[in-house]
């Protein structure tokens, strides 16, 4: 009865999802495969992925690894549960995390591991409310999917050992990435480097639309150089900014908790954000192909190289392209009056702080003070315009 219900309350028919587009099997990330399966992922089979809806989703993505021929990353299985409030027998479970392995083949790196991950939950259905969660993070398992595809087929396997990693209850309170790292499958301290995406398939308030944000790298000076060093592709953006201006959102916290290095990507959150209107139909699939594409360079960079990242003790100097992507974004919101109505006292403090934004970007320095002054006043504006 429950999927019946929830079929009623979509409003239009979904279309039909490719299944051979789905299905296929090769080492090139298409548009058209990304957007199977964010069609298949935010279709009403999956409940908004909440419940028993999440763990029909955790079998699917289970299913699309065993295909690969990845390892189960759990004794044997590819299911880590996720308890809480156990009974007296622990067979209280709220979900479930989904992981595997792709060994590495170096026999002197191959134990050090990197951790590719996105989050699979989503709002489910609350009354009569079909949450599809498209973006939130259809998008971001879709990347994984054809991202670990690609690592699979490859004739040359990478170095290191990759884990790739679907998170269940990040929107209770990042519950799976949490339990994932007190309960790592593989030895801690031989974890390299923590990689995880979360919303990338739309724009930043809907106005960043060739951007995709990166956080993270203030922690680590070889993840700074290599986002440096990796180029996107043509069309496709990349802004640094440090996590400190949207604090703990997605399942690096457990990680950059325990210093591990990490990069977070994401393009930011837009109108459609937890509503019923994130739907796939509205999904940038270039964009999402671009994104995709540009993770899968980064990750086999990290997986292939002879220097891991490290933990800075320090964060790192402030980074002038953090400057940059923040006037640029402030800029674009002053550009959109129709987006964004903001009060007479909203509309100065945006223009004063780009004007002063752009006289950093002038003189090319970007002190600590003037970092400081500068996340003050991005939470504010973050608090009251986004």
């Amino acid at each position: 009865m429950f999927p019946l219900l929830v079929g009623s309350l979509i409003l239009a028919a979904e279309p039909a999802i490719d299944e051979k587009i789905e299905q296929e099997r090769s080492e090139e990330i298409r548009p058209e495969e990304l957007k199977a399966h964010v069609y298949r992922l935010s279709s009403s089979e999956f409940l908004g992925r909440r419940g028993p809806g999440a763990a029909r989703a955790a079998r699917h993505l289970a299913e699309a690894f065993a295909a690969l021929k990845l390892q189960p990353a759990f004794d044997r299985s590819y299911f880590q549960p996720i308890p809480w409030k156990a009974d007296k027998d622990g067979n209280s479970f709220i979900g479930q995390n989904v992981a595997a392995i792709l060994p590495g083949q170096d026999p002197m790196l191959a134990s050090e591991w990197v951790v590719l991950s996105a989050h699979l939950d989503h709002l489910g259905v609350q009354g009569r409310t079909f949450y599809p969660g498209a973006d939130d993070n259809a998008s971001g398992c879709a990347m994984l999917l054809e991202v670990a595809e690609r690592f699979a087929l490859r004739a040359t396997k990478p170095r290191r050992t990759i884990v790739f990693v679907v998170f269940d209850q990040e929107e209770t309170g990042l519950l799976g990435s949490t339990h994932f790292a007190a309960h790592p499958p593989l030895e801690w301290r031989k974890l390299r480097a923590f990689l995880t995406a979360d919303m990338i398939g739309r724009a930043m308030a809907d106005v960043m639309t060739e951007y995709v944000f990166a956080l993270g790298s203030e922690q680590s000076p070889e993840l700074r150089r290599l986002l440096e060093q990796v180029d996107p592709p043509e069309g496709l953006k990349v802004g640094r900014v440090g996590t400190d201006f949207i604090g703990t959102r997605s399942d690096y916290g457990p990680f950059r908790d325990r210093r591990i290095p990490f990069l977070f990507f994401s393009t930011g959150t837009h109108t459609d954000y937890h509503t019923p209107q994130d739907t796939p139909d509205r999904i940038d699939y270039q964009k999402l192909h671009k994104i995709s594409l540009w993770i899968y360079d980064l990750t086999a960079r990290l997986v292939d190289t002879d220097i891991s990242p490290t933990w800075s003790k320090d964060v790192l100097p402030p980074d002038l392209d953090e400057v940059r992507t923040i006037a640029l974004l402030l800029a674009r919101v002053l550009e959109n009056p129709l987006l964004f109505t903001l009060s007479d006292a909203q509309k100065k403090l945006v223009k004063s702080t780009v004007d002063k934004l752009q006289r950093i970007l002038d003189r090319g320095i970007y002190t600590r003070t003037e970092r400081a002054t500068l996340l003050w006043t991005a939470r504010l504006l973050m608090a009251s315009i986004f």
